[in-house]
């Protein structure tokens, strides 16, 4: 019997390589992530086990923060608890573990340029929150929209799309879920969001105490940060709808 598969193509060698290590190292070190079988590494595409089911819905909020926070802590027990900012992190084969303030810098800059941030005094502000918010422990990012998991039927949750991996600070991820959300679903309630935030917490915690000590400040800095990097989104992919940014452009008129 031919099991069914699933082949996704990439721009470059380079691209395709760089997925295959993020997914293997997801599989060392993040455990509580399932992820489909990969089958198939070719020059420039990968051929994965096909997951039949339906992408994450604001009712599976609760549980999709769980399982990121046993993620995250275990990655960081498992290779990330020495990390730091001042200092590249490696996987296994010497190529360096992107950090967390060096994209994002660019990603800002790059919003103004595109209008999405309207002066330097804005840019500014965000680029200081970036900085604000770059502290240990650290985690990991993988870009975790509701498309990039997958509920199958039996109501497992797998995790797919592992183009994206870099260091993040706890609750950075979890505040891209909560973004992503409000923008393919409409605004989530601030009773769901703290739910969210304790199950995180919650689970983080079991691998370290400092590790369940991310608070709804911090978390809302997140929120701001991926209201300006997923602004220019909106209306593709999805996304319907928009996000309040003038409300997080702190120190701005």
């Amino acid at each position: 019997m031919t099991l069914p598969q699933f082949t996704k193509h990439y721009a470059t060698p380079e691209r395709a390589a760089g997925a295959v290590r993020h997914y293997r190292w997801i599989n060392e070190h993040a455990k509580p992530l399932q992820q489909p079988a990969l089958y198939t590494v070719g020059p420039d595409s990968l051929t994965f086990e096909r997951i039949e089911g339906r992408p994450v819905r604001p009712e599976d909020l609760p549980r999709m923060a769980e399982l990121l926070g046993h993620a995250h802590g275990a990655a960081w027990a498992s290779d990330l608890q020495p990390a730091s900012l001042g200092i590249p992190h490696h996987f296994q084969d010497g190529t360096t573990f992107d950090d967390y303030l060096g994209p994002r810098q660019i990603a800002l800059r790059r919003r103004h340029e595109q209008g999405y941030l309207p002066n330097k005094a804005a840019l500014h502000a965000m680029l200081g929150l970036l900085e604000e918010t770059a502290r240990g422990p650290w985690a990991f990012y993988k870009d975790s929209n509701p498309r990039n998991f997958i509920i199958t039927s039996t109501g497992d949750i797998v995790t797919v799309d592992t183009d994206d991996l870099s260091l993040a600070p706890l609750g950075y991820d979890l505040a891209k879920l909560i973004a992503t959300l409000h923008l393919t679903y409409g605004p989530l309630t601030d009773q769901a969001v703290n739910g969210a935030l304790l199950a995180y917490n919650a689970a983080a915690g079991r691998y370290g105490a400092r590790l369940g000590s991310t608070d709804r400040e911090r978390l809302d800095d997140f929120l701001a940060l991926h209201a300006v990097l997923t602004a220019p989104y909106v209306g593709r992919n999805g996304y319907r709808y928009s996000w309040p940014l003038r409300s997080h452009l702190r120190g701005t008129p």
